[in-house]
């Protein structure tokens, strides 16, 4: 008895862990039991039980080895994980790369597609292309283009990268009736700030909250956007809209009017009705194509004259997005309140010291005073000259993003 149970044991350890757990478990009979049967049926009971369980671990092996190495033509489009980051301005490359297995499908047929989805999953077309043919959509003409790196590249470049262009683009690639899709992510760096009107807070519904945000240079912030912000430290206690129609804010610092919460954190209203509703808004700028700056001069002046001020000097009064873009990006730092386009009263803060309104970093904000007073400065935009490149792969540089089965190259002249 002793010689058989070496043998049992034999069987188990060549077999796979699950395998040998289920068999013990199946094959766990009392001596009672074991005396009842012959030692040559409870072999053979337990080999068709291996048999069985090995033969579901090789068809579930098979249906892996299926899905990375498809053999019936299909195409595979592998794209970048998590994201890539620029500014506005800069250039960025969206990459994504495609294969056949087997590869034998002629290049002029594989149709390339970019769309760019929404959070609402609506689609706007970027980009295709069809062998040869190339068709740029809407606000992309004459931006975007084939990186063309070589064979599979479906990648594009994206040149002058505007606010509107940060969110989620997928790459399309078709080859007959054979297609598959992946999905990019476009990041920008910024800065994201609370705004509301002259008219006071909670005056405006979703569609001028987004028409608000545009007016200052800026767009509506999104979810991941705000939530980045309060990691960095914002902390403002009234609600304001995000572009995907939810009403948030962000406190870093708990207090009784703030939510009622002792924790930190983004508070959330969820979706709201978008033309009956009113709130503040929450906007995103990122980097100027230009510099603001405080006008000196030896008087203090009124709104009309800040105007015309500026203009003299060779450029136009700053936006509130232009400056919190200079705050951002320029570390303007001012101690000298100036009037800004919305006629409201700001100054930037890096250093913070006593004498400058507190001891966080940030742009105070003294209000919307009387236009007529002539009690402040200016702040005045100045746009850089327009450069034109028409080489969109000059300024590309490449960062590998892991050395994974699944890793590939993201080129950019962003920061990633």
């Amino acid at each position: 008895m002793a010689s058989q149970t070496v043998h049992i044991h034999m069987l188990f350890s060549e077999i796979p862990v699950k395998a040998s757990t289920c068999l013990i478990s199946l094959c766990d009979f009392s001596p009672q039991a074991f005396k009842k049967m012959s030692f040559a049926v409870f072999i053979l009971t337990c080999a068709l039980l291996e048999s069985s369980l090995l033969a579901g671990l090789e068809k579930e092996r098979r249906k892996v080895v299926h899905v990375l190495e498809d053999e019936t033509g299909a195409v595979i489009v592998q794209t970048a994980p998590g994201k890539v980051v620029t500014h506005r301005g800069g250039s960025i490359t969206l990459p994504c790369r495609f294969h056949h297995e087997p590869e034998n499908t002629d290049p002029d047929r594989i149709r390339i597609k970019w769309t760019k989805v929404t959070d609402t999953l609506q689609f706007q077309d970027v980009f295709v292309a069809l062998g040869k043919q190339q068709r740029v959509f809407g606000p992309y003409r004459g931006r975007v283009f084939l990186e063309q790196a070589g064979p599979g590249d479906a990648s594009v470049i994206i040149q002058n990268v505007t606010l509107e262009d940060y969110g989620r683009y997928e790459c399309e690639v078709t080859d007959d009736m054979e297609d598959d899709t992946g999905f990019v992510n476009l990041d920008l760096e910024g800065v994201v700030f609370p705004y509301y009107p002259r008219e006071g807070r909670y005056k405006l519904n979703y569609h001028q909250a987004e028409d608000a945000c545009k007016q200052q240079d800026a767009i509506l912030a999104s979810h991941s956007q705000l939530h980045k912000a309060w990691l960095e430290g914002l902390d403002w206690c009234n609600a304001g809209w995000l572009e995907d129609g939810s009403v948030q804010y962000p406190v870093s610092h708990p207090r009784a009017q703030c939510g009622r919460k002792e924790t930190p954190g983004v508070r959330n209203y969820g979706y709201r009705h978008k033309e009956d509703e009113h709130y503040d808004a929450f906007c995103f700028t990122s980097k100027l194509n230009g510099k603001v700056y405080f006008l000196k001069r030896f008087k203090k002046v009124n709104y009309a004259e800040a105007v015309k001020a500026c203009v003299r000097d060779g450029s136009i009064v700053a936006k509130v997005g232009q400056l919190y873009a200079a705050w951002k990006f320029q570390l303007l730092d001012r101690c000298e309140a100036g009037w800004l386009e919305d006629g409201s009263i700001r100054y930037p803060i890096v250093n913070p010291r006593s004498r400058c309104g507190g001891s966080e970093p940030g742009v105070r904000h003294l209000g919307f005073p009387d236009k007529k007073f002539q009690l402040y400065g200016v702040y005045c935009f100045l746009k850089n000259e327009d450069k034109k490149d028409t080489d969109p792969r000059k300024t590309t540089e490449t960062l590998t993003t892991g050395k994974s089965k699944n890793s590939m190259s993201i080129n950019s002249t962003g920061t990633i």
